[in-house]
């Protein structure tokens, strides 16, 4: 079995390998990120973390999500509403799971 981990990082927990790509929520960060909220490494479950364990990634970009249209609407009313929403994300790219 190869080896993965569970990380968390914007209030989202995220299951990973080596070389995987993630999206996650927007992070102030460039070049080289280390996660140390690390939930499980391989069979090993932490409590609530793994001691010594972490995640290390590569900031790929900073990019936002695909437009989100919320539309409301009030039958025989007249009421209609549209709004977009694009979400802020940092596109990683996993380089290395120690511990």
């Amino acid at each position: 079995m190869s080896n993965f981990a569970i990380f968390q990082t914007g209030g989202k927990q995220y299951r990973v390998q080596a070389g995987d790509i993630v999206k996650v929520e927007k992070l102030n960060a460039e070049g080289k990120v280390e996660f140390d909220q690390v939930l499980m490494v391989g069979d090993k479950v932490g409590t609530p973390f793994v001691d010594g364990a972490k995640v290390v990634a590569e900031v790929l970009e900073q990019k936002r999500t695909d437009k989100v249209l919320v539309f409301k609407k009030k039958r025989r009313q007249n009421y209609r509403r549209t709004h977009g929403h694009r979400q802020y994300i940092t596109v990683l790219k996993i380089t290395e799971i120690k511990g």
